[in-house]
């Protein structure tokens, strides 16, 4: 089957859900959680801005870079990882929704660390930019939807008002039991706008 695969990330994790549609009825294919941060390093690369702050300039810069590389490199390692499940199972992913957040401005580490409400800014765009680069990195098509917008983008790109995609997103969550929260719904909208996206 042709599917598509819907990410909603987190501090140092996403939501993963995965969307085929045999003869145009949607159904989950996998839903997880996937971790953007080694176990170990939890305390600080999850909110590497944070962790960065009260240091010395070199020492921030050099605590920021090592979080943005770690969670580069684990979404690379968990889109492998999708692509190896779907290979396994012979599928093949049409698309990869991520939700992502408003572009910030080409600040520097210390500019980010100056202002505090600027450093949530920024962990909150670095993991999603992470499972966006991803995605490409790995050769799959990426759909990019800001998360604010994916109410509007979905309407338009499935034809359907608000009303029939929450109607729709909670059926798909019938009988596949928990977590079927806000984060799954969303990156279920996700997956499916990328799976029409996807066999365009």
């Amino acid at each position: 089957m042709k599917i598509a695969v819907g990410l909603k990330a987190h501090s140092g994790w996403a939501a993963l859900v995965s969307i085929a549609a045999p003869d145009g009825v949607a159904q989950v294919v996998e839903r997880r959680r996937i971790e953007l941060v080694q176990p170990d390093d939890v305390d600080w690369a999850k909110a590497p801005y944070h962790a960065a702050e009260g240091l010395e300039p070199a020492d921030a810069r050099d605590v920021v870079k090592r979080g943005i590389q770690s969670a580069r490199r684990l979404a690379v390692r968990e889109l492998r990882a999708i692509l190896a499940r779907a290979d396994e199972a012979r599928h093949q992913i049409a698309a990869c929704a991520v939700l992502t957040a408003p572009p910030m401005p080409d600040w520097s580490v210390e500019q980010i660390l100056s202002v505090h409400f600027r450093m949530h800014q920024a962990e909150g765009v670095l993991f999603r930019d992470s499972l966006a680069r991803a995605t490409e990195a790995c050769g799959v098509k990426l759909v990019a939807i800001v998360e604010k917008e994916l109410p509007e983008v979905a309407e338009r790109a499935l034809a359907t008002p608000r009303s029939g995609l929450a109607k729709r997103i909670a059926a798909l969550g019938e009988g596949i039991g928990a977590p079927w929260a806000k984060d799954q719904k969303d990156a279920a909208l996700a997956a499916l706008v990328a799976l029409c996206r996807g066999v365009d």
